[in-house]
């Protein structure tokens, strides 16, 4: 009997903490930066980190439907500085913002269908073909280039990273209808319960019938859509094209999905969570900043952060099995 009741508690903490112990942390943060970080609650400060959480959120709203599946993406620096460099170009060749929109939606989406492809029809590792991917795309927006920075866009294009409409951000504007389209899609449709089924065991999704190469190559379309977004946004806010953009922004998008609750095994996640996950790592960033820390050490923290929140997910797992 003791024995049930202990198991019955850590469900039931366990069920708690994973509903709101990351959105408790994120209001503990706030308010801990609030009192002890100098400036980190003035407007212009808070208006600044919602701009720079902006990019990585929307990268880490399409990897959140790679990692459920079990997969991941390391390529999304370097593809968002291939996209964002070729809008750039075809923004200044034709003088036209739509033509440009469209066509580096349409790279990012031939670059998600490129990996989902080859992932599902040559069953090569995610891993190892995004980290071919990185290679391919940097080595690309450089030729592409020549290392040489994209300037001369149209005001309008300028608009999209840097403007706003009232006191609100349009790249905000966009990112809070991308998270309702993520969050309907995850929740609201049977893609998404194919998806957390291929990821829970993939075995029994296809005894179930799902099929599990087109929900695959779906999740990695959405992902290359919501990457080549974030790229043109990433760009707009500079205002130009800059091939050595993007270093370093995989990690944070993937941080960011871990921290929210996704498991990096696959089946389980929220698009709520990597939300508040990218608001958590958006605020140790800025925080860090501002307290003038070294970026090694930051580089450091962040790694803690991933690492942790991985041993408390199988930890978690462990428990609820026992």
């Amino acid at each position: 009997m003791d024995t049930l009741n202990k198991n019955t508690i850590s469900k039931f903490v366990y069920d708690a903490l994973q509903k709101s112990g990351i959105f408790l942390i994120l209001i503990l943060l706030f308010l801990l930066s609030s009192i002890f970080v100098g400036g980190f609650f003035s407007v212009a400060n808070l208006t600044n980190v919602m701009r720079q959480i902006t990019v990585v959120t929307i990268i880490a709203l399409g990897a959140t439907f790679v990692i459920i599946l079990g997969h991941i993406n390391v390529a999304y620096g370097s593809e968002i500085a291939l996209i964002g460099c070729i809008t750039c170009k075809v923004m200044v060749m034709s003088g036209s913002l739509t033509v440009s929109l469209i066509v580096g939606l349409a790279l990012g989406l031939a670059i998600g269908a490129l990996n989902g492809y080859i992932i599902t029809w040559f069953k090569i590792p995610a891993f190892i073909m995004t980290l071919a991917i990185t290679t391919i795309a940097r080595g690309a927006v450089l030729l592409f280039t020549n290392a040489i920075p994209i300037t001369g866009m149209a005001p309008q294009f300028a608009f999209l990273g840097q403007g706003s409409l009232g006191f609100m951000p349009v790249s905000v504007l966009i990112l809070i209808v991308l998270f309702f389209v993520a969050w309907i899609l995850l929740t609201r449709t049977a893609f998404g319960r194919h998806l957390y089924a291929v990821g829970g065991n993939e075995s029994a999704a296809v005894a179930s019938g799902v099929k599990t190469k087109s929900i695959v190559r779906k999740a990695f379309l959405l992902d290359g859509l919501m990457t080549a977004i974030a790229g043109i946004l990433m760009m707009s806010r500079m205002n130009s094209g800059q091939p050595a953009s993007g270093v370093g922004y995989e990690f944070d998008a993937i941080t960011a999905v871990v921290v929210g609750g996704t498991s990096l095994a696959g089946g389980s996640g929220s698009i709520v969570g990597t939300i508040i996950g990218a608001m958590i790592v958006g605020i140790l960033n800025n925080i860090l900043n501002l307290l003038n820390v070294n970026s090694y050490w930051q580089q450091i923290t962040k790694g803690i952060i991933i690492l942790a929140a991985v041993i408390v997910d199988v930890v978690a797992k462990r428990a609820r099995r026992s």
